[in-house]
């Protein structure tokens, strides 16, 4: 099933690479090139981009020869281990094209798109085919990692949708039916992506076959380039609501430190009736010094008595104040820096998807409607706004593409670097590993953070909402349980979202062997809108 879709656009774009060389050495006998620098980039990046895909087919084959099923002695386990073991390497394989299929769309095709206009504007036919050649070379790339992502995004769809009716209610149908979801939509829209980059191959070609339907094909690429910038500009669009309203509701949470526990109060109190036994037992020691009678000695030593035991549990009293306060804001420093993180997340899921979604593949959308209109009207001429508008989308979905990146290299590095600043308590502490092997562990592209911030994060706020059953959280204050379980309610981790009653719900944070489930859940929510 993966052959031709990882083949044809290699086959394609090698036919059409031959024919240009054909072209351009029967050219170069009545002809010098108008453009020679132009021409050898352009050649230079079709050539580094298909060995670059060849050498990410030939990494994800490494990675998974050797593995075996685990559960080979029955033929639904078997069956299973196959399906994982497809996913798995398509999986792989689509992470090892990412970073080339950025390239291609930050790099490539702008550059692709430049020279195509410079060689309409001189009528330079050497150059229009050159640059149709790259322009193959850059689509085949873009389809290749497309059709691999939607492949993974539907098999992720159909696991989840699965997993989310195996447990019907709870924190895990809740992730797994959220997942099911985004990896669903993903799969439409790579569809789309996918098409999309499939007229853009059949555009190259007719330009390099000097085909009389070009202009048509042109036409129809940007239409379909269009429509899928405006799809995911509207998908973009509506996660910055998401995120939006996740960061107002937490804003809106009451402060923790504003939160005090009653039994401080009550601690207070208990304070102040022993300060005034404290004080009546001096009153009646003194008046008993000015006793005349026999039991004068046997009254003060009573006394004495009386008003050491009432200091006593005056000083007991704040000395238990004094631990439930420390405690207490100890509890409140940990549910602010929750806070804090969660709304920072969602300002930056706002940031991200505004610049790289709303903005960036909306303008894209409009290089491919600009695109579309030139086509219809002025043949193949190119529009230098098409040209204009496809480079600043282009720059500005890179731009966010090499943040993510660099994040999310900079998280890995410091996961080997640094294992016990996010890692659990409970976990005996990894040694640090060296500069090196940490910046190789950063370039692992393909491998996801385990032990980051916002898995600790998950780990803090599940410590102060689960129920005394859990350990460590029994000497939780209520107050502070809570509050953290009101911040569960803004993340949309609440009752409601995983469909139990109140009492249900809070009795899933009570149980331990909910614990992995519900810091996961709480994971997935700190990262979405």
């Amino acid at each position: 099933m993966s052959t031709p879709a990882h083949r044809a656009p290699a086959r394609q774009s090698t036919a059409v690479l031959t024919s240009v060389r054909q072209r351009q050495e029967g050219n170069r006998a009545g002809s010098l090139p108008r453009n020679p620098v132009g021409h050898a980039l352009l050649q230079l990046q079709s050539s580094a981009g298909n060995r670059a895909t060849a050498a990410a087919v030939q990494r994800a084959r490494s990675a998974d020869k050797g593995k075996a099923p685990e559960n080979g002695d029955t033929s639904a386990g078997a069956k299973k281990s196959y399906r994982d073991r497809i996913a798995g390497l398509l999986d792989r394989f689509k992470k090892n094209l990412e970073p080339i299929d950025t390239f291609i769309k930050g790099v490539q095709t702008p550059v692709n798109a430049g020279f195509t206009q410079q060689a309409a504007a001189m009528a330079n036919e050497g150059l229009k085919h050159s640059a149709a050649a790259s322009g193959t070379s850059a689509a085949s790339g873009n389809l290749l990692t497309e059709a691999a992502g939607t492949v993974v995004s539907g098999m992720d769809a159909y696991k989840n949708m699965k997993d989310a009716k195996t447990h019907e209610t709870g924190a895990k149908h809740h992730t797994t039916q959220k997942k099911a979801k985004v990896k669903g939509t993903d799969a439409v829209i790579g569809a789309a992506g996918s098409g999309s980059y499939s007229a853009a191959i059949a555009k190259e070609v007719t330009k390099v076959q000097k085909a009389a339907d070009a202009a048509v094909a042109s036409e129809a690429s940007g239409i379909a380039s269009a429509s899928v910038g405006a799809i995911k500009g509207v998908r973009a669009v509506f996660r910055v609501g998401g995120a939006a309203r996740k960061y107002k509701r937490v804003k809106e949470l009451e402060d923790p430190h504003l939160v005090r526990p009653a039994a401080l109060t009550r601690l207070n109190e208990s304070r102040e009736h022993a300060e005034w036994a404290a004080a009546e037992a001096y009153v009646a020691l003194d008046a008993y010094w000015d006793h005349e009678g026999e039991e004068r000695l046997e009254l003060v030593a009573e006394a004495i008595d009386a008003a050491w035991e009432a200091m006593g549990e005056v000083r007991d009293t704040a000395e238990t104040i004094q631990r439930t306060e420390r405690k207490w804001e100890g509890e409140a420093d940990r549910l602010t820096r929750a806070q804090e993180y969660a709304k920072k997340k969602q300002l930056t899921k706002i940031g991200k998807e505004t610049i790289g979604g709303a903005v960036g593949e909306s303008t894209k959308a409009a290089a491919g409607v600009v695109t579309a209109v030139a086509a219809g009207t002025a043949g193949l001429a190119s529009n230098p706004v098409g040209w204009g508008l496809a480079g600043a989308g282009a720059g500005l979905v890179l731009g966010v593409t090499l943040y993510k990146a660099l994040r999310a290299a900079t998280k890995r590095y410091e996961e080997k670097r640094h294992p016990e600043r996010w890692a659990p308590e409970s976990e005996t502490q990894e040694k640090a590993a060296s500069r090196g092997d940490s910046l190789k562990h950063a370039l692992t592209f393909w491998k996801k953070v385990s032990k980051g911030e916002r898995q600790a994060m998950a780990r803090e706020i599940y410590a102060l909402a689960a129920g005394p059953g859990i350990s460590g959280s029994g000497d939780t204050t209520p107050e502070m349980r809570e509050s953290a379980r009101a911040l569960l309610v803004a993340l949309k981790a609440g009752p409601t979202d995983h469909k139990l009653d109140p009492e249900a719900w809070a009795q899933t944070l009570d149980d331990p062997a909910k614990t992995v489930g519900w810091i996961s859940e709480i994971a997935e929510q700190l990262a979405s809108g």
